[in-house]
């Protein structure tokens, strides 16, 4: 019964660290819209809709981290900055949203640094460009936006929340710089961010080998461009039967689960049918050394 009693009195937590962000941006930049994006979300702050403070949970998993986020979207509306200024207190990471169609939000970017400066110094913080879902409607080259969050120390993501691109990624990336910095845990594998031309190229060449792409229909540049893109994220391995085995390096796969079949797969490839010796005068003292040099076990 007091087993029971203690269960029943201390609940299993669902996570395994707590972390509170902060969206700011100018007003109609979509950050309402990254946070509608995220399905597993819950609003659960009674403050929601009565103090212009949009407010949502929700879990990720970083490296096999359970991480529960509560993101708090301040609105972009000059009466807010003082709300912004209450609701910096505790926030561990600050996602700064502009829209890429719309050049003053880009612009605004330099008046929430400095509020962050003064009210939230030292908190980790990271560049969004929301709307990429819009980009034949540009007006912020991802160039400009890449060396402004360089300049400024921040990793920067171009985000779409209607096509669910990057939203989850920047959310992740940025809960690893702030575990990371706090010394909670130490987290190896970076977060890359990927390009659209990066993804096609990935899901090309993850299910085809590097000397089958010259076969692929496909135009000579965008060919070069998958060897290219093969080569420099070592993905030139050829899927059979469900496993990988490496074309290049075969030799090096023998800790792998595939390294007995990649290497008996080499050994077939290197082996060569014995040939009789050349008929020559020095036939006789070539067979003499062959039959002094072969051994019968």
């Amino acid at each position: 019964m007091r087993g029971m009693m203690g269960t029943q009195s201390s609940p299993v937590k669902s996570y395994d660290y707590l972390l509170k962000f902060l969206l700011v941006g100018d007003s109609d930049v979509g950050k309402g819209e990254i946070l509608e994006s995220l399905q597993d979300g819950s609003v659960e702050s009674p403050y929601a809709y009565s103090s212009g403070i949009d407010y949502k949970t929700t879990t990720i998993l970083l490296d096999g981290r359970r991480v529960k986020l509560e993101l708090w979207d301040t609105s972009g509306q000059g009466r807010f900055c003082t709300i912004f200024r209450s609701y910096s207190r505790g926030a561990q990471g600050i996602l700064l949203v502009y829209d890429i169609t719309n050049g003053w939000s880009f612009d605004g970017i330099d008046r929430w640094i400095r509020e962050i400066d003064e009210h939230a110094p030292g908190v980790p913080r990271i560049l969004v460009g929301n709307r990429l879902h819009l980009a034949f409607k540009r007006q912020v080259p991802t160039e400009q936006a890449r060396a402004y969050a360089e300049k400024n120390s921040m990793t920067f993501f171009e985000v779409s929340p209607l096509c669910n691109f990057n939203v989850i990624e920047s959310f992740t990336e940025l809960s690893r710089i702030v575990l990371m910095r706090h010394g909670m845990e130490k987290f190896w594998r970076p977060n890359r961010v990927f390009s659209l031309q990066d993804l096609c190229c990935r899901s090309i060449v993850s299910c085809t080998p590097v000397h089958l792409i010259d076969k692929l229909p496909l135009p000579v540049a965008i060919k070069s461009h998958l060897k290219s893109f093969s080569m420099a994220n070592g993905m030139n391995a050829v899927m059979m039967h469900g496993r990988s085995y490496s074309v290049a390096n075969s030799t090096a796969s023998g800790g792998s689960g595939g390294g007995s079949k990649a290497n008996s797969l080499k050994r077939s490839k290197s082996f060569k049918t014995p040939q009789s010796p050349p008929m020559n005068s020095s036939s006789s003292s070539s067979s003499s050394s062959s039959k002094g040099n072969c051994k019968i076990s």
